[in-house]
Formats: structure tokens, C-alpha cells, sequence
């Protein structure tokens, strides 16, 4: 409790020193207004302050997670977008300050017999170009939580695999993953992107993992909407890293242990069938496909649960393999180097950072400085990766040029 007191100490020390720096903008800016609608600013400025204060006070000297999810991601999510749209007018500011400092050093120097008469007085232009570069980043969050949070888009992928057989030829696969029911706050527009990809009519559904954000119960009420993912030769599903109940406090072990069973009776009440570290053969025609269904392993500080060579056990015969991995890191990790019969790995886990530009030929987003393959479809010889960006979000609420995505794979012989 003392480490969260004394960080609780630092960023409100820092939000008020940020606040203070801006407020120079907003002085200057509403200098000639009228004293009704000055008081209005300048009072009305400190307001989300005052929230963003209250809220971190609640985060660190009580439990958070006995509140809903949607206000442990208002809080966080709010009081971030806040400061670090403010921390643009900060540099702009900033800039203002360096260029007066050098006006007064030279006034200074150039008049030796005394000092300046007058005082070189802040930039109003400068001042209003910092509350609007404050306000765009703003802006852009609120668009990406009320328009991008539920843009839903399907995304074709044609894959070659040279060792399919015959039978499956053409085989129509659908891709969700990272659903985080937590998070949402809109059933309408989440049924309306299932409903999306049912009527791509897929022959086989992967869900590949994250279900919640940190606990089993946040799926309850979501359980009618995704039970109606279904698929003529079934749906299939994994763990992700969220799925374990690891970002939160329990009080016990052992309710840590029943949150996640509750998680995995959650997959049987959607009529998911759950690999974990093991795998299924499908056949049509007599010709088999294998699929395997590893828990979440992830490179770095990310939960290593999956066991690939337990789920491998038993498909050697299968002359195609797909393998449903959470996090993309896996491929390069742990699938590649010892397994190269998988011929397509799926994946989700980036969101695609929730944030990025995709345009054209111009693919960009900070997740790629985190992630080696973060989106989209990957080649290494004959093997394959896909990485979907999710279907709901996290931590920000919305999205802002990385939309909700529903991917439709269709195999072909190569």
C-alpha cells in the first residue's frame, strides 16, 4: 500500500505541474475575454483535473477491481489521453519560453545602461496554437471511442498451402480473437459484428483467445451474443494471455483457480471447443487435417502456459497442420525452429496497438516497434503466420485507424 501511496504522491505531483504549465495558455488566451466567460475557462480547466486526481486516489487506496470494468478503464484510459494530449501544448509552450529567454538575454546585453523596460510578454499565437494542439489528440480519442471502438471490417486472406488435401480445397476459415467482454459497452453494435461474420457463411471458426480482461464473470452477459458463432465443421478456441486471471489481485488461490475453470465452462456455454495443449483431427472424404490448440506463450515477461510439443502429440500423420497460438511472438519462438509442418499459425494479441495508419501500401502503427509481426499475413518459406488485430479493446476504449477485425481465410492447394 505504501509503493501505491507514494506513486499515487508522484503523478499527482506531476499532473499538477503539467496543469500549472498549461494554464499559463489559458490565462493568455482568455486575457480579453469577458470576466463571465473567462472565469468559465479558467475554472472549467481544472475540472478534469480534479476527476482525473479523484479517480487515481480510488485506483490506489482501494480495490479496483470490485468496481466495474468500465470505470477501471475510464480512469486509466482517461486520465492518459488527458495528459498526453497536454503534454503537446507543454512543448509548444515550451518553445515559447526558449524563444523568450533568448529575446531577454539579447534585450539585456544590447542595452548595457539598464534593463528592459517593458517585459517580453508570452506568444497569444503561440498560446492558442498549444491549446489546439492539445485539443486535436482529444478529439481523435473521442472519435476512436464513439465511431472506431465497433467499426467492425472483414478482412480476405487467400493462403496457398501446398500439402492440403484435396477434400479441403477452398476450406473457408474464420479468425476472431481478443474479444475482452469487459470492455464493451455496447451489445447492439458487438451482436451486429457477429452477425458480420456469420453471414461470411466460414466452414471452420477459430476464436484465438482472450475472452475477458481479468475476470471470468465479465462474459456473462455476452454469452447469448457469441453463442451464435457457429460453423458446419465447428468452432474451435484457445487461451490468451488475459484469460488467467494474472493482471488482478485474487484473495486466495484457490478463487484464482475457479475463476479460470469458470473460464473454461464459459467455452462450453458458447459451444467452443477449448484446446488446451492438445489438438483435434477434422476429416472430409477420409482426408485428415490437424488442428492444434496451444495456451497462451508469449516471448518476454508474457505467461508461458502453452505446451507445443504436448498439442503436436498424435498430428504427425496429418499432412496439414494449423496451429491456433494467442501471441504472434510464438512463431519465431517456439514454432519455426522445431515444427516446420505447421503450415499456418493463427494469432491475435497486438490489437494492432488500437492506433495506426492503413492505406494503400502504407501499413504502420507503434505495434511494430514491439512486435515483429503484428498484423496481417507473414511468410517464412512454407510456413505461415496470421496475425488478427481483435475484435474488441483494451485499455483505451476505442480505435483510432486500426479497426475491429473478422478475418475470412480461404485455403487453396497450392
Amino acid at each position: 500500500m505504501t509503493a501505491r501511496i507514494m506513486t499515487l504522491i508522484i503523478f499527482i505531483i506531476l499532473f499538477l505541474a503539467i496543469d500549472a504549465y498549461v494554464f499559463q495558455a489559458v490565462i493568455n488566451v482568455s486575457s480579453q475575454w469577458s470576466p463571465q466567460w473567462k472565469m468559465f475557462l479558467r475554472y472549467g480547466y481544472w475540472i478534469p483535473t480534479v476527476i482525473a486526481i479523484l479517480g487515481l486516489t480510488w485506483w490506489a487506496l482501494s480495490d479496483p477491481y470490485r468496481g466495474t470494468d468500465y470505470l477501471r478503464i475510464y480512469v486509466i484510459a482517461g486520465s492518459a489521453i488527458l495528459y498526453f494530449s497536454k503534454l503537446f501544448a507543454v512543448l509548444f509552450l515550451f518553445v515559447d519560453d526558449i524563444q523568450r529567454g533568448v529575446r531577454l538575454v539579447i534585450n539585456y546585453f544590447s542595452k548595457k545602461d539598464s534593463l528592459p523596460g517593458a517585459p517580453i510578454t508570452r506568444s497569444e499565437f503561440l498560446s492558442q496554437a498549444a491549446l489546439v494542439a492539445s485539443a486535436v489528440p482529444i478529439g481523435l480519442s473521442v472519435y476512436g471511442v464513439i465511431t472506431g471502438a465497433h467499426d467492425y471490417r472483414i478482412q480476405h486472406q487467400k493462403i496457398k498451402l501446398p500439402n492440403l488435401p484435396k477434400s479441403f480445397d477452398g476450406l473457408r476459415i474464420g479468425q476472431i480473437s481478443d474479444i475482452h467482454s469487459g470492455s464493451f459497452w455496447n451489445k447492439t453494435a458487438v451482436k451486429g459484428g457477429v452477425e458480420m461474420l456469420m453471414k461470411e457463411k466460414p466452414d471452420l471458426i477459430f476464436f484465438t483467445g482472450d475472452l475477458v480482461n481479468n475476470e471470468s464473470a465479465e462474459v456473462k452477459d455476452y454469452i447469448p451474443i457469441f453463442e451464435k458463432v457457429k460453423a458446419p465443421l465447428g468452432v474451435f478456441s484457445i487461451t490468451g494471455n488475459h484469460d488467467y486471471g494474472d493482471y488482478r489481485s485474487w484473495e486466495t488461490k484457490e478463487a484464482k483457480e475457479k475463476n479460470f475453470k469458470d473460464l473454461m465452462e464459459a467455452h462450453r456455454l458458447l459451444g467452443y471447443d477449448l484446446l488446451m495443449n492438445e489438438n483435434r483431427i477434422i476429416k472430409l472424404s477420409g482426408d485428415p487435417l490437424a488442428i492444434i490448440g496451444i495456451e497462451n506463450w508469449g516471448a518476454g515477461r508474457f505467461s508461458k502456459y502453452g505446451k507445443l510439443d504436448q498439442a503436436y502429440r498424435g498430428t504427425e500423420e496429418a499432412s496439414t497442420k494449423i496451429l491456433l497460438s494467442h501471441d504472434p511472438t510464438s512463431w519465431d519462438a517456439i514454432v519455426r525452429p522445431k515444427y516446420n509442418d505447421i503450415d499456418l499459425t493463427l494469432s491475435g494479441h497486438t490489437h494492432g496497438f488500437q492506433f495506426g495508419v492503413e492505406i494503400a501500401n502504407v501499413k504502420w502503427s507503434p505495434s511494430q516497434y514491439i512486435f515483429k509481426q503484428w498484423a496481417g499475413l507473414y511468410q517464412n518459406q512454407e510456413q505461415y503466420l496470421y496475425v488478427n488485430r481483435g475484435f474488441g479493446f483494451l485499455g483505451y476504449p476505442g480505435r483510432i485507424g486500426m479497426p475491429p477485425e473478422l478475418t475470412i481465410i480461404e485455403l487453396t492447394r497450392g
